[in-house]
């Protein structure tokens, strides 16, 4: 049965600053990339076939820790503009925990993780839903029916997409799943992209936070 191998990218130089980074391009850190090997020893046991990645430097460079350890520079990658992270519009930049002081809990947390709740200039997790599940469903599902086993190298709200698309969750339960720097969320599928079992891997206990 073949695997698909949900990886958040390390952290970022924003994410230790708590600053919203959404479509800015910012590097990893060397925490990050700590992140990204530990990850890699955590599924060195799974042989990746495919791999689908963002265009974003942080997911990038994730991957090339992957392929570094696992001696895999020469597996061709798909990168595409659908698997970035959410936008997160005029709080682009900001410090989400003085945003957070500024506007309350329940507002953050509708605005954090609410299914759809508009940022001006910017991206809703269900408008992120649109662009991932289609991608999804036009390039990694193929994928999987063919038997390979696929790596998806993005982002903690495009992969809620994903997990959300493939699992069936409902919007409460995409709000509420966080996905750590450095996490990897493996699934065995059928042949069909159906769930069989679910397992984390290189758990991140401070995903909260990032």
């Amino acid at each position: 049965m073949p695997y698909l191998l949900l990886l958040r990218h390390g952290k970022s130089e924003w994410n230790e600053l708590g600053l919203w980074t959404g479509h800015t391009d910012i590097d990893l850190n060397e925490a990050g990339r700590e992140e990204a090997r530990r990850a890699v020893e955590a599924i060195h046991d799974i042989p990746i076939h495919k791999v689908h990645v963002s265009v974003l430097q942080r997911a990038m460079q994730t991957l090339d820790e992957v392929k570094k350890f696992l001696g895999l520079e020469h597996l061709e990658h798909k990168s595409h503009e659908a698997l970035k992270e959410r936008h997160y519009g005029v709080y682009t930049g900001k410090n989400k925990w003085q945003v957070k002081e500024e506007i309350g809990e329940e507002k953050f947390q509708q605005l954090r993780r609410g299914w759809d709740v508009p940022i001006p200039e910017g991206e809703s997790l269900k408008d992120v839903y649109g662009r991932v599940s289609k991608y999804y469903d036009q390039h990694i599902k193929q994928d999987i029916h063919d038997g390979n086993n696929v790596l998806v190298v993005a982002h903690g709200n495009s992969l809620r997409a994903i997990a959300k698309h493939i699992e069936g969750l409902s919007e409460a339960e995409v709000c509420a799943l966080e996905i750590g720097t450095g996490e990897v969320h493996c699934y065995q599928l059928d042949q069909d992209g159906q769930v069989i079992n679910k397992e984390i891997r290189s758990a991140n206990q401070q995903k909260a936070k990032v």
